[in-house]
Order: C-alpha cells, then structure tokens, then sequence
C-alpha cells in the first residue's frame, strides 16, 4: 500500500478508497447481497501494508480493510489491477494475497483464520472474467 501506483486512475481510485466512508459506501453498493449481509461495513478499518510483488507495483495496487464478519474478524482485501492484457495466473495472485493476509492474522496471535474476501478491479482493455478462470 505505500508505493504509488504509475496509472492515475488506479491511484485515484486507490486514494478514494483509502477513506473508510467512501469505501463502506461503495463497498455497500458493489458488493454482492450474500457478502454485503456478511460484513458490517460500519467496523471497516484500514490496514497497513501492501500484499503485492515488487515486480508488479507499477500495474498493481492493493487496499486491506479489516472488517467484522457476523462478530468474527475478517478483511476485505481489494487489488486494482491496470493491464494491458488479461493475467492467465490472476486467479493464483489472488489466492496467494488472500493467504498473504491470512498469515499476517496469525502472525498476530490470533488463534482462527479469518475469512479474507478479495475482490479485483480489471482496468484496461480485453479483460474478462476468463483472467479468473483457473481453467484457462
């Protein structure tokens, strides 16, 4: 989370939601129903750090909240991606952050591993979900 990314519109978008209120609200809207019931949005809290590998912080920005699933703790991990072409290894990034987080949690003495949601923005052009596709 410290570098800045090269693309502007990643990091304006990384800045807009860098400010708990304006990532609860859009994270109200955006967030699909089942998820949204899960997370109360009201205990977001932003979280140091970043989860992304060196060699892709020019294209590549990441914002950590933790947040309280039905009384549990878990975090809400969102990664802006700007590329010119889909990642085929997307879906294995993702894993690796969501483990990432995981590992800090329990770095920091908590017992349970916490439900870690990653969710991904494509900018660019030719992204589909096919970048996600373990399968592909």
């Amino acid at each position: 989370m410290d570098a800045p990314s090269t693309t502007p519109h990643d990091a304006v978008f990384k800045q807009f939601l860098m400010h708990a209120e304006t990532a609860r609200d859009f994270l109200d809207i955006h967030l699909p129903a089942e998820l949204r019931e899960l997370c109360d949005l009201d205990t977001l809290h932003l979280e140091s750090g970043s989860f992304i590998e060196e060699s892709l912080k020019g294209h590549s920005t990441d914002v950590l909240y933790s947040v309280q699933m039905q009384g549990n703790p878990g975090y809400l991990h969102v990664v802006i991606e700007h590329q010119s072409k889909p990642d085929k290894k997307m879906a294995f990034r993702m894993m690796r952050y969501s483990i990432a987080a995981m590992h800090r949690h329990l770095e920091a003495d908590h017992d349970k591993l916490p439900l870690v949601v990653p969710i991904l923005f494509l900018s660019g052009r030719g992204h589909t979900l096919s970048a996600l596709n373990v399968l592909v």
